[in-house]
């Protein structure tokens, strides 16, 4: 079984949307849970279900749709 990069607490996110390069997303994430990740964004938290891909845990904190955004568990430096 391969490591997977994970979640953590505190851990400050953020990403581009498709439409427009200078609109950026911004996420912390507040718990986790093995299926689940809540995060904060703006005043308001998002509790949505974990995927894994090539070994890093990703979601979709602002829902599923054709330029929805995602944000993902790197490592510190990439």
């Amino acid at each position: 079984m391969e490591a997977v990069t994970k979640f953590k607490i505190g851990q400050e996110l953020s990403a581009r949307s498709a439409c427009d390069y200078d609109c950026v997303f911004r996420f912390t994430v507040v718990s986790r849970s093995a299926k689940f990740v809540t995060v904060k964004y703006f005043n308001d938290l998002k509790r949505v279900g974990i995927k894994v891909r090539d070994g890093v845990e990703y979601c979709y904190p602002l829902g599923t749709y054709s330029m929805a955004c995602s944000i993902s568990a790197t490592e510190e430096g990439k």
